[in-house]
């Protein structure tokens, strides 16, 4: 009892005793996942538009918590592409990417998730991701994949993209930049790309291709000078519009920081007045701060607008002079003449009034070296309910992910996964990494499957993988300072290639029609609403309920005939079946419950008005699988209708739990016992021979006669 009480709460005692041998092939299979999954980590990290150091974060508190508290020995724990992109959907339309605002949303998502999965775990509620169907994740993993393909390709060509609210009309805006493509980038894109893709191809460098070709890039990007950036001021901007746009830009920052400072000062204030119980002045400071907070919302959505126009502006410099500086006029609006230094110049960031410029392809840069200090996450009402939403998607589409790879995984390595300590373990992943600045995070299935090839055994290989991660944070930052962005761009590309699969969607369209509809729905829906992809999920999922609801309000009730075989079949496939005049079987091919009620009388009453000379009705319920109140209160009702008509209500193939509720409602006895049968030719047999000399008459019964005397005389 002990013991099992010690496993429930510490998952990771069962690995022990743990063997030398065993502990060697974890370290090795531990170092290989980490030496893949730094690179990868760094780029989800982008994707998830933050810092590129919060993507290690992620691979590494997260990696060793979902290990430990997890119940598969091979799931790797980590950043993943789709909850990347989930985590920029979520907090784009709130804060600026990058900035500390959107950090620390991020965290508080990561935060949120973590609780959600932990407490679907304690309850013992991992069936609920049973509510989003697998055609609604098909639909919107496919969606997904391309939207993450193409919010890649600004950094893979070198062109500026806006952020707003429709996703597709960004990359079509993107687009007309493409003559603008900074063709260094596009060849590191390109070279990358088929270094990987050649590599992938000669088995003793598959596994290790990411990485070569992250050493190699840097390498080269730090020969050729690939990075260059510069600074400027506002006011060396000669092109009139460029430069009031800027300084618009540049002065909405400035006030958006000094009204947070009045929030700040108004909050404390705010505080005092509430400790002292001076409830007037609380009043008029909370009415302060309301409109405040209403002013800053507008300066930011206006600002918004601001940032993006900034970003798509393109300069060309002048050679500084002596006792003069460079200055900048916009792309195409240089005067005849005035030379310039042959480089195209776009504004990476504005700080304090000076233009941090980009002329050359973009790098990693420096990542600040050490491991993530512990931070609690920024606490905000207002900031937990516009993430609840999107926390419980991203919950639930990461556990799919995690759960999915971690059963495909067992079934080869022959152990038992428990869905409920999977998402206790996910869930304290999160939880404990949105305490390390990480954001959240999911079981990989490539990390998982580099376990799984490498020979790990136990979570020791997940462990060994994220204090590899810490040794990269500690001491290796400073080596992938000229990484450029477009080769983690690249990994991307390659690592969501797999989550496109129109075979997978023509099967589903093949499979069920309206499975397909779902996916394509879904499909659809996240495209045209990205950023905004819980939207899909949500939509496809009531859509996947609504269908099934649908399907089982009029479920197919057959009007069945007595086949050669003996069997009874739907007359309506077989039309040329013996049938009666007066005894008519009809088949249920589903549940009894309060939607479905009405059909079913509706069925039994239309199937004697075709037959008024029947005095039995069979019900062949072998497909009845549930009954509830409203389905026993209709047969009581029907019940009693037929007999006044003359007509007796028989069944069979009636199961455990149908005649239980039977039972226990006093039906069973009104029905009586003897109308109640195990097998349809019971049933059959029994009303032959009540129909007595009516018998003799009937195609139905002649025909089970014969087989009776068939089988009697030994034939």
């Amino acid at each position: 009892m002990a013991n099992k009480l010690a496993l429930r709460f510490f998952p990771f005692l069962a690995w022990f005793p743990v063997s030398t041998l065993i502990l060697r092939g974890d370290l090795v299979a531990g170092i290989t996942g980490a030496l893949v999954l730094v690179p990868k980590a760094m780029a989800y990290a982008q994707l998830s538009g933050l810092p590129l150091q919060f993507g290690l974060y992620a691979a590494f508190v997260p990696a060793i918590l979902g290990a430990l508290w997890g119940s598969s020995r091979q799931l790797a724990t980590g950043p993943v592409a789709i909850v990347s992109l989930m985590t920029a959907a979520a907090v784009t339309p709130l804060a600026l990417p990058y900035t500390e605002e959107y950090i620390s949303l991020a965290l508080l998502l990561t935060l949120l998730v973590g609780c959600i999965q932990l407490t679907l775990g304690v309850v013992k509620l991992g069936s609920v991701v049973n509510f989003v169907s697998h055609p609604v994740v098909l639909g919107f993993m496919n969606a997904a994949a391309i939207i993450i393909g193409l919010s890649q390709l600004d950094m893979l060509l070198g062109i500026p993209k806006g952020r707003t609210d429709f996703f597709l009309k960004d990359i079509w805006e993107m687009l007309k930049f493409l003559p603008q493509t900074h063709w260094p980038t596009l060849v590191m894109s390109a070279g990358s790309l088929v270094l990987m893709l050649v590599m992938k191809k000669v088995s003793i460098l598959a596994k290790s291709s990411v990485l070569i070709a992250v050493a190699v890039t840097t390498l080269v990007s730090g020969l050729i000078g690939y990075e260059y950036n510069s600074s400027g001021k506002i006011s060396e901007i000669v092109t009139p519009g460029a430069r009031e746009l800027v300084s618009s830009y540049n002065g909405s920052l400035q006030r958006i920081g000094e009204l947070n400072a009045s929030v700040t000062s108004l909050s404390a204030q705010l505080r005092q007045a509430e400790k002292a119980k001076d409830t007037r002045s609380a009043a008029d400071l909370r009415y302060q701060l309301d409109l405040l907070k209403l002013d800053i919302l507008a300066i930011e959505v206006e600002n918004n607008k601001r940032s993006r126009d900034t970003r798509l502006l393109y300069f060309v410099r002048t050679k500084a002079g002596e006792g003069r500086p460079a200055f900048l006029y916009e792309t195409g609006k240089v005067p005849t003449g005035v030379e310039t230094d042959g480089r195209r110049w776009h504004i990476k960031k504005i700080e304090k009034g000076e233009l941090k410029l980009v002329g050359g392809g973009d790098v990693v840069g420096k990542i600040p070296a050490g491991l993530p200090s512990f931070r609690l996450p920024t606490f905000s009402l207002d900031g937990m309910l516009q993430l609840l939403t999107a926390a419980l998607i991203i919950a639930l589409v990461a556990f799919m992910e995690s759960i999915s790879m971690a059963k495909a995984m067992a079934g080869k390595s022959k152990q038992r996964v428990d869905p409920n300590q999977e998402l206790i373990g996910q869930g304290l992943a999160n939880i404990g990494g949105s305490l390390f600045q990480a954001y959240p995070a999911s079981g990989s299935f490539t990390g998982s499957a580099i376990n799984l090839q490498a020979g790990a055994t136990t979570g020791f290989a997940m462990v060994f993988n994220g204090i590899f991660v810490a040794v990269t944070l500690l001491f290796l930052t400073p080596c992938i300072y000229h990484l450029p962005k477009a080769v983690l761009a690249v990994i991307i590309l390659l690592a969501v290639a797999g989550l496109i699969t129109p075979r997978a969607l023509t099967h589903t369209w093949k499979a069920s029609r309206p499975d397909g509809v779902v996916a394509l729905v879904t499909f659809v829906i996240t495209l045209l609403a990205a950023p905004h992809l819980d939207k899909g999920i949500v939509i496809g999922t009531a859509l996947a309920i609504g269908l099934y609801l649908y399907r089982t309000m009029a479920p197919r009730v057959a009007i069945l005939g007595r086949h050669d075989d003996g069997t009874l079949r739907d007359i309506k496939v077989h039309p040329n079946l013996i049938t009666s005049t007066r005894v008519v079987a009809i088949r249920f091919d589903g549940s009894l419950y309060f939607a479905n009620v009405a059909h079913f009388e509706e069925a039994v009453l239309g199937a004697l008005a075709e037959n008024r000379e029947a005095r039995y009705l069979l019900v062949v319920g072998d497909a009845i699988n549930y009954i509830d109140s409203s389905g026993e209160e209709m047969l009581l009702t029907l019940v009693a209708r037929l007999q006044e008509t003359g007509v007796e209500l028989i069944f069979s193939g009636l199961k455990k739990q149908i005649l239980d509720v039977m039972r226990a409602t006093g039906l069973f006895g009104f029905v009586g016992e003897a109308n109640i049968f195990a097998t349809e030719d019971q049933a059959l047999t029994a009303i032959c021979r009540r129909l007595g000399e009516d018998a003799k008459g009937d195609a139905l019964c002649s025909a089970l006669y014969r087989e009776a005397e068939f089988v009697s005389s030994g034939a």
